[in-house]
């Protein structure tokens, strides 16, 4: 045999071997099965639930996973999960007929559901997840997603991954009764949200990623409404000079429909402010100050809305007894009595409901001097549910004097636009504000969310749901914890909690991140004896006094904000995983807050100082404040810095960019020091 023939016949051999190893490699990837029986009756909310399980399985175990309508499709060895409603899935009414599983209509009724191991008549057990309807059944599905599979119901803004599961852990639970919410109507306000439809390039418009994200998240946190408001096209959008230097702003009508339809799709109520200022078809202002003379121009405009743009797709009206342009208070220029005005508006917007849509809801919102004229006598029809109204920190100025046997709700702000930047977490607020609400005046058919721009304010928003779901197994003090461990070792997670109370503690009496860029322009207005510029309305004239208020909170708020930032930074040294959330969400708000506070207090200082030389005519004390501004630009030059480098995760890139951030209260600029340096030389 020659050595070429000896070489060949050697290969020969190996192929065998070859082919076993390859087999063996092969067979390293998922051959275990996974099979979700759904009902044939099953609809498009129902499905997408499904396909939501589907896909958080592929992250949390090496297995095939498919959709079957047929359970006789399922081979003997896959591992079966029975989803549905008794409605839609056969199976699952025959077996509650059986008395294996307890899932009716009414049993444990609306948005509520279970999860339950039962065996099949080959004693096959399988895993049930089913509602008494549609959205108990998406709840039983995000729950069991949540806490069996750990898949993170705000995943996308968290990027928290999910840890590789076995088959076996999948049955790893105890039968459940899962309960319907306190509050059957839990709604998200989109609201201020320019951080949100800006950071990606293009202005004032969500791009499609965003707000899907958005609705995928609010359904795994119990949200079954959304109020879609500033991406109808809000009046400041396309009236006010500071928007309009951003951008020549349109509303998109057709993407807006679309919105909704995804909405809708996800099984939410879609909720919206009947107001007549949006682009989407605006109404003049000056027509929104007596109602006796344009009360056919609003009723006209409402027909509009209700027959020609998408918002006739509305589940939920909600109107403001305030202007229906702007929002603030009315005031009438025809001589009107506004809570007769009102009375009148109600019943009429009412009757228009009940013509094009008498199913829906309505819901009055008390915002603001609402709240007054409810309880000086104003009272809409008796099928309103009347929404109390917070200050925007969780807590009331104002609570009602009766609630008249009204369905009684909560307008809530887990985000406000004074601290519209930086969140204020408040737990505790949450927990006691909610309850008393809940026990006093049964205010639990109806919550609206502010959430502003959404990101930063994960955790407010998470506290109302988990508060409007269950209040009597609410506890802040677990939820911080388990929130914080959720993405952090004990030691860190017990860092960011210090940290964010104190973040709290900072932002007493409804000041946050945005009402300290007020202070600054006034303390930067005396210093360069200019008018206080205010977005939408007229300039006011600079005040020594404006200052002087502000010296001694900003003071105690620079305290708390620095051991803020102590905390998350012994937090972020502590970290084991998630370091890149950690820094986003707990270290670097905190950061951008001492930023701006120890900015505030060197204006601060110089202000007291050129107040000293209008006194007193001394120029060593125009020479003190001029050595202060070497700092000065230093600060302002951190505030920019820290801003424009942002976050660690890619994601989040440009979101703090001051170029693209909400101009309400404006931003300093260092055109500004340029003015206050000028105008202090031309007093030398």
């Amino acid at each position: 045999m020659t050595s070429k023939t000896l070489r060949f016949s050697r290969v020969l051999l190996l192929l065998p071997i070859i082919g076993l190893f390859l087999l063996y490699a092969f067979s390293k990837e998922p051959t275990s099965s996974i099979y979700l029986v759904v009902g044939k009756q099953a609809n498009e909310t129902e499905l997408n639930a499904v396909e939501d399980l589907q896909n958080d399985l592929k992250k949390a175990l090496s297995a095939k996973v498919e959709v079957v309508a047929n359970i006789n499709d399922v081979p003997k060895k896959g591992t079966i999960i029975l989803l549905g409603t008794p409605q839609s899935n056969a199976l699952i009414a025959s077996l509650n007929t059986s008395k294996k599983i307890q899932i009716t209509s009414v049993n444990p009724g609306p948005r509520g559901g279970i999860w339950a191991k039962t065996d099949l008549k080959n004693k096959k057990e399988i895993i049930v997840i089913a509602g008494s309807d549609v959205q108990g059944l998406q709840y039983a599905i995000y729950d069991y997603s949540n806490e069996i599979l750990g898949v993170d119901p705000v995943q996308y803004w968290t990027g928290k991954e999910v840890v590789k599961k076995e088959l076996k852990n999948l049955f790893a639970f105890e039968n459940r009764h899962i309960a319907p919410p306190k509050v059957p109507l839990l709604c998200y306000f989109e609201n201020d949200v320019d951080e949100l439809a800006n950071y990606r390039g293009d202005l004032l418009e969500y791009d499609w990623e965003s707000y899907t994200e958005l609705i995928n998240s609010l359904v795994r946190l119990r949200y079954n409404a959304i109020q879609i408001f500033d991406m109808l096209g809000r009046p400041e959008f396309f009236i006010r000079p500071e928007y309009k230097e951003l951008t020549d702003y349109q509303v998109d009508v057709a993407y807006v429909e679309k919105m909704i339809d995804y909405a809708q799709k996800k099984g939410m109520k879609v909720a919206i402010d009947f107001a007549l200022g949006y682009q989407i078809h605006p109404m003049s202002a000056d027509k929104a100050t007596c109602w006796k003379d344009y009360k056919e121009d609003w009723i006209t405009a409402w027909r509009y809305y209700l027959e020609k743009t998408p918002l006739r797709k509305t589940d939920i009206f909600i109107l403001r007894p305030r202007h229906q342009v702007w929002d603030w208070e009315y005031k009438s220029s025809c001589g009107e009595e506004k809570i007769a005005v009102f009375n009148e508006v109600y019943k009429s917007f009412g009757d228009l409901v009940d013509e094009y849509k008498p199913e829906a809801d309505k819901v009055l919102v008390c915002y603001s001097d609402g709240m007054e004229m409810w309880n000086d006598g104003f009272r809409p029809p008796k099928d309103w549910i009347v929404a109390w109204s917070d200050h925007g920190f969780g807590d009331f100025e104002h609570l009602p004097n009766t609630t008249d046997g009204y369905n009684f709700g909560t307008y809530m702000h887990a985000g406000y636009w004074l601290n519209h930047t930086v969140h204020n977490p408040y737990p505790e607020k949450v927990e006691s504000v909610m309850k008393d609400m809940f026990s006093t005046y049964s205010a639990d058919k109806f919550c609206l969310v502010n959430g502003q721009n959404f990101r930063p304010f994960l955790l407010n928003i998470e506290a109302y749901s988990e508060v409007c779901n269950d209040p009597e197994s609410f506890d802040a003090h677990s939820f911080y914890k388990n929130w914080t461990e959720r993405y952090f070792n004990e030691v860190s997670a017990k860092h960011a909690i210090t940290s964010m109370k104190s973040l709290h503690e900072a932002q007493k009496n409804r000041i946050g991140y945005v009402q300290h860029l007020w202070e600054i322009r006034e303390a930067i207005s005396y210093l360069s004896d200019s008018p206080i510029q205010r977005p939408g309305k007229s300039p006011v004239a600079h005040d020594y006094k404006r200052v002087a208020n502000d010296l001694e909170h900003v003071k105690v708020t620079e305290e708390f904000i620095d051991l803020s930032v102590q905390e998350a930074d012994k937090g972020l040294k502590e970290i084991t995983e998630n370091e890149t959330f950690f820094h986003d969400y707990v270290y670097l708000p905190v950061v951008l807050y001492q930023d701006l506070i120890g900015f505030e207090r060197t204006l601060h200082e110089m202000a007291v100082l050129k107040k000293e030389f209008e006194e007193t005519s001394n120029d060593i004390l125009l020479d003190d404040i001029k050595a202060l501004f070497p700092e000065a630009k230093t600060q302002l030059d951190k505030i920019y810095q820290n801003r424009k480098s942002g976050d660690k995760s890619p994601k989040w890139d440009n979101w703090y960019n001051p170029k693209i951030r909400r101009p309400n209260n404006g931003f300093p600029t260092f055109e500004m020091l340029d003015q206050i340096e000028s105008n202090l030389n031309a007093k030398s």
